[in-house]
């Protein structure tokens, strides 16, 4: 075998060396690129996820506050109605105390009195009603003017036990009942 031979030979088994790298190299290369547009492909997947999550999580939390400020400004119109409502009706026992049935109202809550407190009473009323009161109960009449709408307020003599019968408390006592009237 002549040089020019052995390099030629030499050359040969170097081009199919290098061939062969070349090979090995491009398919490595290619896994790595597969590998890489894999794993970029898994993380924009898992960004998006977790964006989209996120997104419907505020979302959600949005319209949670969003619908519990509108059953609050809900509450707050319907007490503000009812709060008017109730001094509506004060109003209106405020006329009545000034109307012609009222001294019948007031001998009713008297009879009343005096069943459950007995007959020796002492009874209160506004300082308007002092003429009506004492047509109707006589000289159980207290002349301490009470600051109340209408109605009267009844008390044993020795004071052991009170009967209030004033429009103030009848309101208040049945107010959650008044409020269930007007919603």
């Amino acid at each position: 075998m002549s040089l020019e031979s052995l390099v030629a030979e030499i050359r040969t088994r170097g081009q199919a060396e290098l061939g062969t790298i070349e090979v090995a190299r491009a398919a490595e290369a290619g896994r790595i690129a597969a590998n890489r547009d894999t794993e970029i492909a898994a993380l924009q997947l898992e960004a998006t996820r977790l964006a989209d999550a996120e997104a419907a999580r505020e979302r959600a939390q949005r319209i949670a506050a969003a619908k519990l400020k509108a059953r609050k400004l809900l509450y707050e119109a319907r007490e503000a109605r009812l709060e008017q409502a109730i001094q509506e009706t004060r109003t209106l026992l405020r006329t009545y105390a000034d109307s012609d049935e009222y001294p019948a109202t007031l001998k009713r809550m008297f009879e009343v009195a005096t069943n459950r407190l007995g007959k020796q009473i002492r009874v209160l009323g506004r300082s308007s009603d002092a003429s009506k009161l004492a047509k109707v109960a006589g000289k159980s009449v207290d002349a301490t003017p009470l600051p109340i709408l209408g109605g009267l307020v009844a008390e044993t003599s020795d004071g052991s036990r009170r009967l209030n019968l004033s429009f103030d408390e009848l309101l208040r006592l049945h107010e959650d009942r008044v409020r269930e009237l007007l919603s």
